[in-house]
């Protein structure tokens, strides 16, 4: 019996020992913690650094633009139609081909007013005869001031009459009131037309106009011969335009500004109806900070990017600018100097160690 109760003080001696043994190599473990800093390891360890991608924001060269769709619109385009309805004569142009101003393009049979015509001159004739033997009996007495006025009366309203048929003639033949390209027709020799008839399309493409609109934040920013650039839909070609005519006002539907922009087209490549793509430079900075678009954290309350301070991951608050392919204009938050995270960041938490490869 002895023996046994030897044995079994030996075994709670061996344990108290090993848990004796446990506590001190735990504080161990915690003084060591402290020593070595902030953790977010198991058992204390120190958390490893997350290799992540930066680069040193500095100042650089800046050029705002604004970039929209806009539409080719011919400098002058109607569509042509009779004054007066009739019976078509002559068509005397070639479709899609160049007319000049006052060039005529369709005669309207005038065979009627032709006759209405030749009848009001000899009805005029004949009171202007009349009216002339009139002013002479006035002279002697040999009728009265009223008899006379009645007789210039009828000659002044055969006048009236006269012209008023020249005037309907003249509306039988169709001119092009200027000069450009006309279209495809859509009548024959021989057809009944009427002012609701539509015959062909002219156009004067050179110049054309860039019509396009801008929001209204940038209203202020053009201005009447503001220079553009653009390249129209099917060709990546660049044209050159200026501004010729700003909308006073702001459309309120839609919160934009209406423009209009002039520019050549002598080769004839522009094709009214086609779309622009257009860019306006709006403002140029000398002192601008740019980082790349992934950099930018969008939160609840605004925009954050991470920076590296002292190893340890830092979020700031940021207000961003303009947008290219590629960068964001910074307005406030960074300053030249500071180590901008360009990859890793939504693995990161604020006071994170990085180890951090500068990428120029």
């Amino acid at each position: 019996m002895k023996k046994r109760n030897i044995i079994y003080l030996i075994l709670a001696l061996t344990l108290i020992s090993a848990i004796v043994y446990r506590i001190i190599k735990n504080k161990e473990n915690g003084g060591g913690q402290q020593a070595g800093g902030k953790s977010g390891g198991k058992n204390g360890a120190r958390m490893p650094a997350t290799k992540v991608s930066g680069m040193v924001v500095a100042y650089s060269e800046f050029t705002d633009q604004l970039s929209v769709i806009g539409t080719v619109e011919a400098n002058e385009q109607i569509d042509i139609r009779a004054e007066i309805a009739g019976l078509v004569k002559g068509i005397h142009f070639q479709e899609g081909t160049t007319v000049s101003k006052g060039q005529l393009l369709i005669k309207i049979n005038d065979t009627e007013l032709q006759a209405q015509l030749k009848q009001a001159l000899s009805k005029e004739k004949l009171a202007a005869e009349t009216e002339t033997r009139a002013k002479q009996l006035l002279k002697k007495e040999a009728i009265s001031q009223e008899e006379y006025e009645v007789a210039f009366a009828e000659l002044t309203s055969l006048k009236a009459q006269t012209e008023l048929i020249r005037a309907q003639l003249s509306k039988t033949a169709i001119r092009a009131p200027f000069s450009g390209k006309i279209g495809l027709r859509a009548i024959s020799v021989g057809e009944y037309v009427t002012p609701s008839t539509n015959i062909a399309k002219l156009t004067n493409a050179n110049p054309v106009k860039i019509s396009f609109s801008i929001p209204e934040k940038y209203a202020n920013q053009v201005k009447k011969n503001t220079k553009i650039s653009f390249s129209a839909a099917g060709t990546q070609k660049k044209y050159e335009a200026s501004v010729f005519a700003v909308e006073p006002s702001v459309e309120t539907s839609t919160r934009t500004l209406q423009l209009k922009a002039l520019a050549s087209n002598a080769n004839g490549e522009l094709l009214p109806g086609t779309f622009a793509k257009i860019n306006l430079t709006l403002e140029s900075f000398k002192n601008a900070i740019l980082i790349p678009t992934q950099s930018i954290i969008p939160v609840l309350k605004g925009k954050k990017v991470f920076v590296t301070e002292n190893g340890m991951a830092k979020e700031v608050m940021v207000e961003t600018g303009s947008r290219t392919d590629k960068n964001v204009l910074i307005l406030s938050g960074l300053k030249p100097g500071d180590t901008v995270l360009t990859s890793g960041m939504m693995s990161l938490k604020a006071e994170s160690p990085v180890k951090v490869s500068i990428v120029k």
